[in-house]
């Protein structure tokens, strides 16, 4: 089994990877495999509205500028998903939101080819606005027909520097909590 997540911020290393690295921490000890996708650096566009992958149905998205059909390759081989975002201006980050679209109308195409996957949402925020984007990365899950899987909270970490994040106790505790659920998610559904 394998989890992938994708890391929407731009900052490689900062507050939403140090969640996302704490989420994998007993999906590992579970045993089962994880990658971690950075997405900064990248620049990735939006959907284009050119329904390409409804004629074609092959699971790649038309667009070729970018490393987007690799990132659909690595969501299509895994058995759960999770994409973390930093909370730009209330709402998840310009990369993530183009991931969610593409990957989104690719799957839609393609007889919704995550469905039944499992899926999380993780969130950094320095104050406010985490909710909304907690939904919408939500949204991308539900849509998808993929079984989403919670936490004993909503899957957010407080802070604002790099490394913030970890004096968030709670926040913390939410993550390792939500690989444990991941974990045992994906061992019933594997079974």
């Amino acid at each position: 089994m394998k989890v992938v997540a994708f890391n929407g911020s731009s900052r490689k290393d900062g507050n939403t990877s140090i969640l996302l690295n704490a989420v994998f921490e007993p999906i590992m000890q579970a045993g089962i495999e994880t990658e971690l996708v950075q997405l900064s650096g990248q620049n990735l566009r939006g959907c284009i509205a050119c329904f390409e992958c409804f004629k074609h149905k092959d699971k790649r998205c038309a667009v070729t500028s970018d490393p987007m059909n690799e990132y659909l390759g690595k969501m299509h081989a895994a058995d759960g998903i999770i994409l973390g975002s930093p909370t730009y201006f209330a709402d998840m980050s310009a990369n993530m939101k183009a991931l969610v679209e593409r990957c989104g109308m690719v799957s839609r195409s393609n007889d919704d080819m995550l469905k039944r996957k499992a899926g999380a949402s993780v969130v950094a925020v320095r104050r406010a606005g985490a909710a909304h984007v907690f939904s919408s990365l939500n949204y991308f899950f539900l849509i998808g027909q993929m079984i989403i899987v919670g936490s004993s909270y909503w899957n957010m970490g407080r802070g604002r520097d790099i490394g913030d994040v970890q004096s968030d106790e709670e926040g913390m505790q939410t993550m390792r909590t939500l690989g444990e659920n991941m974990a045992w998610a994906l061992k019933k559904l594997n079974t």
